[in-house]
C-alpha cells in the first residue's frame, strides 16, 4: 500500500488522499474534521465487488468489522466509480470528527476480508 497525500493550491487548500492497496488496514485519512468533495475508487482489478466504508471516528476507534460505518459505498467488480458530494451552493459532506477509511468484500457493518487484488482510493477533502 502506498499512501499519499498533496495539497492543491485552491483557496479551500484542499487535499488529495490516495492509496494504491486500501483494503482491511485502516486507513487514517484525517485525524479531525474533514469535509469530502469527491471521492474514487478504483475496482477494475477486481471481478467482485468491494465496499468501501467510511467511518466519522478516529482510525484507532474503529474495530472493523463490530463498528458500524457511517457510509458504505459499493464498488462493483472491474469498474472505477465516483461519488461527488454536495452541490455547487452547499459542497462537500463533513466528517466532523475524523475520516477514517477500509475497504473489503462484504458491504454492511460486518465484513473483514480485504478484496482479492487492489483496490485504488483517492479523496479529495479539506
Amino acid at each position: 500500500m502506498a499512501i499519499t497525500q498533496i495539497t492543491i493550491q485552491t483557496p479551500a487548500n484542499e487535499i488529495l488522499f490516495s492509496d494504491t492497496a486500501i483494503g482491511n488496514a485502516l486507513d487514517a485519512i484525517k485525524a479531525s474534521s474533514a469535509k469530502i468533495y469527491y471521492l474514487t475508487v478504483d475496482n477494475t482489478a477486481n471481478v467482485a465487488a468491494s465496499y468501501l466504508k467510511l467511518f466519522n471516528v478516529a482510525s484507532g476507534s474503529v474495530t472493523l468489522g463490530t463498528t458500524a460505518p457511517d457510509e458504505v459505498i459499493l464498488c462493483p467488480g472491474s469498474v472505477i466509480t465516483t461519488v461527488v458530494y454536495g452541490t455547487a451552493a452547499a459542497p462537500g459532506k463533513t466528517f466532523g470528527t475524523a475520516l477514517t477509511a477500509a475497504c473489503v468484500t462484504t458491504g454492511g457493518t460486518g465484513g473483514t476480508v480485504s478484496p482479492a487484488s487492489s483496490v485504488v482510493l483517492t479523496v479529495s477533502y479539506v
